[in-house]
């Protein structure tokens, strides 16, 4: 009989990492967000963890705080009720006796474009302050409020990846913008708060125009102005402008005025200058009331 030995053995190749999904993805007054942990290979006896992201800046990594009642459930699903922020989630999953636990889930975020201004702790301003932009535009991002650290993390939609920015310069981060930072931005303090999210379109038409729209929801009753845009070219006149795709403006004017908005003027804008057309963005409506919620 030889003598006794002992080698290690990984199941993680049997129990993957599970895939963590959120609905909806961006927040409305008052919503409740359910979270869904999916494990390959699904069978029963399998008990779910839920934590909510906290960023860690010194690790450029996050750390995960056990949510209420999030210990063990039987259900792979977890609802949140009355979701006002952005914020992050992860789960994972064990079984077994002693129990086993897969990795933590890759984090999922939800966000809110900030329908809730007055009770946001941290901000996140873009200049200059629209949506659309031209390629090899400079673009700052800046994070504000109490917090002595900041990053700024970015959501691509068409390569699924969550990113940190590389060149930040205190609290804001600066972008020399190409297609691939077409995103959703957002600041994270080290001490877990989270800014109202926003989106940034690239344009990756060179001799196309962009619209200019306002980065953050308006306020019902404020005035807003919407204008299209040339690289060469900043005041354009006879610009066609479209909601929803609908055509709503077609004359000399280069810019769309909204004295009074309504919840009724949410939505998709583009314009159109000489056959050419922008990318379409969306403008948010907030009501008043949202603000004190």
């Amino acid at each position: 009989q030889s003598d006794a030995f002992s080698f290690p053995v990984t199941s993680t190749a049997n129990e993957p990492r599970p895939v963590l999904t959120v609905s909806p993805s961006w927040l409305s007054p008052g919503a409740s967000v359910t979270l869904n942990c999916e494990v390959e290979h699904p069978s029963a006896g399998w008990s779910f963890y839920w934590y909510k992201a906290v960023a860690d800046l010194s690790e450029k990594s996050s750390s995960y705080e056990l949510l209420p009642d999030g210990s063990g459930t039987a259900q792979d699903s977890y609802i949140i009720h009355g979701q006002t922020h952005t914020a992050g989630y992860v789960c994972r999953a064990g079984r077994g006796d002693p129990e086993y636990h897969t990795d933590h889930s890759q984090p999922k975020f939800v966000w809110s474009a900030g329908q809730f201004d007055s009770v946001y702790p941290a901000s996140l301003t873009v200049s200059p302050d629209r949506v659309q932009h031209f390629t090899s535009d400079s673009v700052s991002l800046t994070c504000e409020g109490n917090f002595p650290e900041w990053r700024v993390r970015k959501f691509s939609e068409d390569a699924r990846l969550y990113s940190v920015c590389r060149r930040m310069t205190g609290s804001t981060c600066n972008i020399n913008t190409s297609e691939s930072d077409t995103a959703v931005y957002w600041c994270e303090s080290g001490s877990g708060e989270f800014s109202s999210a926003v989106n940034i379109t690239v344009q990756n038409d060179g001799n196309g125009p962009i619209l200019v729209s306002p980065v953050h929801p308006v306020t019902e009753g404020a005035s807003v102005s919407l204008s299209c845009s040339l690289r060469t070219q900043k005041i354009l006149s006879n610009v066609f402008f479209y909601h929803n795709d609908k055509l709503i403006q077609n004359d000399t004017r280069g810019e769309l005025k909204i004295s009074a908005v309504s919840k009724s003027d949410e939505g998709f804008y583009k314009c159109q200058y000489s056959g050419r057309e922008s990318a379409q963005s969306w403008m948010s409506v907030k009501g008043e009331q949202d603000q004190n919620i």
